[in-house]
């Protein structure tokens, strides 16, 4: 086991080093290849916490990470414009090469979510949404057919793009809605959300993530519930792992579940506690339906982009 281990990180290095080295991280053959081998790298079934290795190969996943997020930046932003170049953009979201990653993912977290709320959210925050905001999209079309989702991302060209896909939708273009801001500057408009989904890529480090988390345990609504993204062993080559021992200190954690397919981040479920429990959201959802698993409801309405939060 050891020895497996000692080989996937070698190997890992290796790749980071070829990828360092590249001037140009848009879609490309020789990019597309090596991003290919270092996922396949990471899923390899593996016991490894990436948390304990030595401080050189720790420095050298921080670099792995960021230079990871900025290829997925550039993937998303090429995916979004070529998606949003098509005459009705949405039926058209299969383009993406890890589209089915993402509706695995969003159906586990929305599985996930009514498992600790007895009724849908009427308003939720997506917090680093970028050009293509497949998992807002996914939620809005299949599995909240009445919710209001705002979408926070800090680069405005991104949420530009973003608009573009559903603009043309007479029912998304009116339920999703574009913030360009910082989460951090963003403080009392967060307790209208009943829930708030955190990006696995805002917070790039374990600094700058528990920065953030913070912020949403100050000023979140109580009773509110988080649901991040995290990465568990390999797949923290890839992604910023979240310590649910040390950085959901304000937060309840509910549930945890890691992926042993080809799906990337762990799912963290958390609540930020209230004074007396009483059941999850049901003060503000209780116009919404119950959750019925077979009755997704289809997509969406009218969109706006909002440089105000």
């Amino acid at each position: 086991m050891e020895n497996q281990q000692e080989l996937i990180v070698g190997k890992v290095c290796e790749i980071h080093d070829k990828i360092s080295k590249l001037g140009d991280l848009n879609p490309s053959n020789q990019v597309n290849d090596l991003f290919s081998q270092l996922v396949k790298l990471c899923t390899t079934p593996c016991e490894l916490d990436v948390t304990k290795l030595s401080q050189q190969v720790r420095e050298t996943i921080a670099d792995l990470i960021r230079l990871c997020g900025k290829a997925e930046g550039l993937l998303e932003n090429h995916y979004s414009s070529l998606i949003g170049s098509q005459e009705n953009p949405l039926n058209h979201m299969k383009l993406f090469p890890y589209y089915s990653n993402y509706h695995k993912l969003s159906h586990l977290e929305f599985s996930m979510l009514t498992t600790h709320c007895t009724q849908l959210p009427n308003k939720l925050a997506f917090i680093g949404s970028g050009p293509l905001p497949l998992t807002s999209i996914m939620l809005a079309t299949h599995y909240l057919p009445h919710t209001c989702i705002h979408n926070y991302d800090m680069d405005p060209l991104a949420n530009a793009r973003a608009f573009n896909l559903v603009s043309t939708d007479p029912d998304l273009s009116k339920r999703m809605l574009f913030h360009t801001s910082d989460v951090l500057n963003v403080s009392t408009v967060l307790k209208e959300y009943n829930v708030v989904f955190l990006a696995a890529l805002v917070g790039m480090d374990q600094h700058e993530k528990t920065k953030v988390i913070d912020h949403l345990g100050k000023h979140m609504a109580p009773g509110a519930i988080l649901l991040l993204r995290s990465a568990h062993g390999a797949r923290g080559f890839l992604y910023p792992v979240v310590d649910v021992s040390h950085d959901l200190k304000a937060f309840e954690v509910l549930s945890v579940f890691h992926p042993t397919d080809e799906v990337i981040n762990s799912v963290i479920v958390a609540r930020k506690p209230q004074g007396v429990y009483s059941p999850v959201l049901a003060s503000k959802c209780s116009q919404l339906e119950g959750f019925n698993f077979f009755n997704h409801g289809n997509v969406i309405e009218d969109l706006t982009v909002d440089d105000q939060a």
